[in-house]
């Protein structure tokens, strides 16, 4: 009797519960069709002007250029900044604007986590033709809004640096600086989920710990873009437990990578340069505003890096190709006084080799020949393998024709008498 009873209280607490969430529910579908009333007008802004304003207002930029290749690092953003704190709201056009002022209880539960600033800049997309705001100041407060456009350094850099990450990926994964600052860097932003993973190994398997695990991500998430936009008054302020995280955290990880050792296998190695030409990638898309843009640098960089043999073998081809179809006939070099005499030298020796193959063969008709010669004893024995001059006659011909012979010096100095002659006809000319 007791256990009917309650169940049956809780059935009538269920019921009852559910009653108020019911009547609640309707009461706030009925009032998300009513304005606030005393709205004010919407605000066009324009690049460069600045806007001082006071109480809650909202705004619209329209972008009228139609970005081009020439746009590819442009940058517009509106600035928001004031004395004292206030919140933004964003959506894409001016219905959604108009939404912003009916009671909704989805729209009042996010403007409640919304985070209040004093500033803070509202990105916009180069393709978005209209965007809107709306600014919530405290009461009575001032702020000023600035659009601008611009060329930004930054997103430049994050192009150059991803271009440079995706060529030199393969020297990068061999070098042993970079691995360990890769390495230092990497410990030191994953150390927080190192800490929370060893954690949870202390907490039974079975325990209701486990949904503040899920809620734990989203908080660490929110805690690391909260130590990012405040990063420099970290530094500037608590510039000390900054010091010493890295220094703490930045020994633990390498010592980590000394203990390992850089990477040796060459596998390893291709799977780290792909992982940096990946990331290469990733850094020269999220560089360029316009996609089309950033998708056909990434197809010309995987074109480039993958098809080098085909293009190095197509340039020698034609090169080939174009040394026949531009052929023009070369100057020949004259010789050198060496090399004419090392191949007089050749040419002889040969010349005479094939003397004596032509005398010992069957075609020749030794009685013929012997009936012309003045000595037949010479020739046999020049045909048996003697020299066919003999040493006075090279000393004569050495003496004749040699330098410093008579045949040079008749010809240097004829030479010279023809330019004395020269000389002297000048004048009478």
């Amino acid at each position: 009797m007791a256990g009917c009873m309650k169940i049956i209280n809780g059935y009538i607490s269920a019921s009852s519960k559910l009653m108020v969430f019911t009547v609640l529910f309707m009461c706030l579908h009925q009032t998300s069709h009513q304005y606030t009333g005393g709205t004010r007008p919407i605000v066009d802004l324009q690049d460069g002007e600045q806007y001082l304003m006071l109480g809650p207002n909202r705004f619209c930029y329209k972008n009228t250029v139609i970005p081009t290749w020439r746009q590819t690092w442009t940058r517009i953003y509106v600035k928001v900044w004031s004395s004292k704190v206030f919140k933004v709201q964003t959506v894409e056009g001016e219905e959604e604007l108009q939404e912003l002022e009916r009671f909704n209880a989805w729209s009042w539960f996010l403007f409640f986590l919304r985070e209040q600033h004093n500033e803070t800049v509202i990105n916009i997309n180069l393709f978005c033709k209209n965007t809107c705001f709306k600014v919530d100041p405290t009461a009575g407060a001032q702020y000023t809004i600035k659009p601008i456009r611009k060329f930004d350094i930054y997103l430049f850099l994050v192009f150059l640096s991803g271009a440079l990450l995706f060529v030199f990926a393969e020297s990068l994964s061999r070098s042993q600086i970079f691995f360990y600052s890769a390495g230092m860097s990497t410990g030191m932003i994953a150390s927080l989920i190192i800490l929370f993973f060893i954690l949870s190994r202390f907490l039974p398997k079975k325990s209701p710990f486990y949904m503040l695990i899920v809620g734990g991500w989203s908080f660490s998430l929110y805690a690391i873009q909260l130590v990012c936009r405040n990063l420099g008054v970290i530094l500037r302020e608590h510039w000390h437990a900054a010091l010493g995280y890295v220094t703490v955290v930045g020994f633990i990880s390498f010592a980590v990578c000394y203990r390992y050792g850089p990477l040796v296998d060459e596998k390893s190695i291709n799977i780290l340069s792909w992982t940096l030409q990946l990331f290469g990638l990733l850094l020269i898309y999220l560089g360029i505003q316009i996609q089309q843009v950033a998708f056909a640098i990434i197809l010309a960089s995987l074109l480039s890096k993958n098809l080098e043999y085909p293009v190095i073998l197509a340039l020698t081809v034609w090169r080939k190709v174009r040394g026949y179809i531009y052929w023009k006939p070369q100057p020949r070099r004259l010789l050198t006084e060496e090399e004419y005499q090392k191949e007089a030298e050749e040419e002889t020796r040969h010349a005479l080799e094939e003397l004596r193959k032509y005398c010992n063969s069957p075609d020749f008709s030794p009685w013929k020949a012997v009936s012309r010669l003045q000595s037949p004893k010479r020739f046999a024995d020049f045909i048996e393998g003697s020299p066919h001059l003999k040493s006075n006659e090279v000393s004569v011909h050495a003496q004749e024709y040699g330098f410093g012979g008579s045949f040079f010096e008749d010809e240097f100095f004829d030479t010279d008498d023809e330019e004395d002659r020269e000389e002297e006809l000048k004048p009478m000319i």
